[in-house]
């Protein structure tokens, strides 16, 4: 296919079609038309086939998902029915290549202070370009789910009209937050009490962002057992 040949390139497309449809089933609760998002993903699939290196020593599919995922994303904001400025999403757009850049240059996730040097602008903005693009979640979302009814993200949003039920849901936080490790605590803390992102998280404690959400998420679950 490299070398030209169409045909060649027809069959790679064709044979790796099951990796889009393996993907897009991530996003089947979005509301979203599975047509549509499998176009997108196919276009993802194109874009990692004639760029994939075969110098390099890995899987096409370890190089392609992502590929296809990231397109899919783009696709997701861009028909968003949250419109956010064409300046934030040029900032933000910028800001996600750079990262993909960083990582294949020095294999390891950049911190935001280097997403920013590399772009010249001010950490916070590219913060808060991240943050303007990520994809707004329903109210009706299942975040958690034992057998029974499911529990959804309207269920933790908190009502000040019932200080009863936040007085005990504080303590039961407290005893909960008291089975974790210091780190899942900090972690925690940052995340949910001062509302930090994941990218600034991990800035600050010097980890990537992908080790801030597998200890996050650890920490969630293990903070439902008790609360």
């Amino acid at each position: 296919m490299q070398a030209g040949e169409i045909e060649a390139r027809e069959k790679l497309i064709n044979g790796n079609l099951r990796l889009v449809l393996s993907v897009i089933q991530r996003f089947n609760n979005r509301g979203e038309y599975l047509d549509d998002l499998f176009q997108v993903g196919c276009i993802g699939l194109i874009k990692a086939i004639d760029n994939f290196d075969l110098g390099q020593n890995v899987r096409f599919s370890t190089y392609a998902v992502p590929m296809i995922i990231g397109e899919i994303r783009r696709y997701l904001r861009d028909n968003n029915s949250v419109r956010v400025s064409r300046s934030l999403r040029d900032i933000a757009y910028k800001a996600l290549q750079v990262r993909e850049k960083l990582i294949a240059d020095n294999s390891t996730e950049p911190t935001v202070s280097q997403i920013a040097k590399e772009l010249e602008v001010p950490r916070e903005e590219v913060v808060f370009a991240l943050d303007a693009i990520q994809e707004p979640v329903s109210l009706f979302e299942p975040i958690y789910n034992d057998g029974g009814d499911p529990i959804l993200v309207m269920d933790q949003i908190s009502d000040d009209n019932n200080s009863g039920d936040i007085w005990i849901e504080e303590i039961a936080i407290k005893e909960a937050m008291k089975k974790l490790n210091d780190r899942e605590k900090h972690i925690v803390s940052l995340r949910f009490f001062n509302g930090r992102t994941q990218m600034e998280v991990a800035d600050e404690i010097g980890i990537s962002q992908a080790q801030v959400s597998r200890l996050e998420k650890a920490a969630l679950k293990q903070l439902k057992k008790y609360v």
